[in-house]
């Protein structure tokens, strides 16, 4: 009888948020096209390190499986990206996983996003009705602008570009990428139109636009392929103009 495959899983691990962290090796039985998070169930399901020995099961953090809510980020083989994308067919092995460090640790390789959704307070990241539901359809937008947010609304605040940016660390405040192209996707709404200087205020504020370093690393990583850049510089662009705009006056009251 052919002896089973087996996939090996170099894991860093970590008991809480003031623990140490430390590394653990798992041999997962092989299947053809399973993923990272496959592996995780298989350790999950029966937790026994390379060692033989019984050990507590790994935690992350996970949803959809298919790419659309971001909860599953993390570094796999020294990359931030989605573990329920990546197919351990297409991986070198060993496999290293460890969690993002530009969030804090939970446990293992789950992680706080929550200042991701700081971010997205800060600036606004929506768009607000006057309290009455039944406010019928919505100006229509044109079908190449509607095309065009709508790449931008592919965020899942996974918190991949970020983990890339050389910029967001626990030295800086700066908010990151997603939540700048959110603005950018909320200004360019018809309606979240009458809210734009309030955004690009919010973008102003210390941890804002200022911070970014145009290292460039957040397009190259975003697995919705957001053209992240471009929207950095097209709101430095509209704070400019926003900065004049206070500076003379000239901006109308809501």
């Amino acid at each position: 009888m052919a002896e089973q495959k087996t996939v090996t899983f170099i894991i860093t691990r970590q008991d809480g948020p003031e623990s140490s962290s430390y590394q653990e090796t798992f041999h997962v039985p092989y299947r053809k096209n399973m993923n990272v998070i496959s592996g995780l169930m298989e350790i999950r399901k029966n937790p026994v390190n390379a060692n033989g020995e019984k050990t507590t099961p790994v935690q992350w953090d996970m949803n959809c499986l298919e790419e659309v809510c971001g909860a599953c980020s993390m570094v796999i083989n020294g990359t931030p990206r989605q573990s329920c994308a990546a197919l351990v067919d297409e991986l070198e092995h060993p496999i290293r996983l460890e969690p993002m460090s530009t969030f804090p640790v939970v446990r293992d390789l789950l992680i706080d996003r929550e200042r991701m959704f700081d971010a997205l307070k800060q600036v606004k990241a929506w768009i607000p009705i006057d309290g009455t539901h039944d406010l019928g359809p919505g100006p229509r937008m044109p079908e190449k602008k509607r095309q065009w947010a709508y790449e931008l609304s592919k965020c899942m605040t996974c918190g991949v570009c970020l983990e890339a940016c050389p910029n967001v660390n626990d030295k800086s405040n700066f908010i990151g990428p997603a939540a700048i192209s959110q603005a950018r996707l909320f200004n360019s709404h018809p309606t979240g139109e009458m809210n734009k200087s309030e955004r690009l205020e919010g973008l102003m504020e210390e941890g804002g636009l200022q911070g970014c370093g145009n290292a460039q690393n957040c397009v190259q990583v975003c697995p919705k392929g957001i053209p992240l850049t471009t929207s950095i510089a097209a709101m430095n662009r509209a704070a400019t103009v926003q900065s004049f705009k206070n500076f003379f006056g000239s901006d109308n009251a809501h």
